[in-house]
């Protein structure tokens, strides 16, 4: 489980979180931790409340994962259950019932945004996956989202080594059937996000999750 005290959490968290609408939830990736992605909000200009949460599994040396890795881009679905699982435990104690959260998550973060919107696509608004991709396993949410479309973000650079082929064919094939998908790939970059994926996502946030879940300008 997620412990409630884990992670970053925005300025007046518990104030404004209390009575926002919806909240951020940064999800870093594979070996890193809760400060990573924390430095996304003031780059997005985020101005609902966020909180950077960090993965369950200590590896030591400051990092954490969502998951062990087993075949990289094609994880084992029942480690990756409970990840999801801790991730809703701490959305359950954390924030009101009518709450809906916005995952931003990266790499491995970013398997974790996905999965957060295919187990309950019911509370979770314009999510965002940055060099990350899906699990191959059918999930509860999907018939929903075959139905809804929700808008989903998801930007990836073209020099990306760490997610393979096989992950990004599966990816390419899930989204635009599941969702209203916004896709991005940044030529030159490799696995990380640089100031023009920050910007679309930005403008991302502004068309789906409203005019004043962001600064712009």
């Amino acid at each position: 489980m997620i412990a409630q005290r884990s992670g970053i959490r925005s300025p007046g968290w518990a104030a404004n979180a209390a009575e926002a609408s919806a909240v951020v939830l940064l999800l870093h990736g594979y070996g890193s931790n809760e400060s990573d992605l924390a430095g996304l909000a003031p780059a997005l200009r985020l101005a609902l409340p966020w909180a950077a949460l960090r993965a369950p599994l200590e590896l030591g040396n400051g990092g954490a994962a969502w998951f062990t890795i087993t075949t990289p881009g094609n994880p084992d679905a029942e480690p990756v259950a409970q990840a999801t699982d801790a991730i809703w435990g701490w959305v359950d104690a954390n924030l009101a019932s009518t709450t809906l959260v916005i995952p931003i998550g990266f790499s491995q973060g970013g398997l974790m945004t996905s999965q957060l919107l295919r187990t309950r696509p019911e509370r979770v608004l314009a999510p965002v996956v940055l060099g990350g991709f899906v699990l191959g396993a059918d999930q509860p949410g999907d018939a929903t989202l075959a139905g809804t479309r929700p808008p989903v973000f998801w930007g990836r650079g073209t020099d990306d080594r760490v997610i393979g082929e096989p992950a990004i064919a599966r990816t390419s094939a899930f989204l635009p059937t599941h969702s209203s998908l916004v896709e991005r790939r940044y030529p030159g970059l490799a696995h990380g996000i640089n100031a023009a994926e920050i910007d679309d996502v930005r403008s991302f946030l502004a068309l789906n999750a409203g005019a004043e879940s962001v600064t712009v300008g």
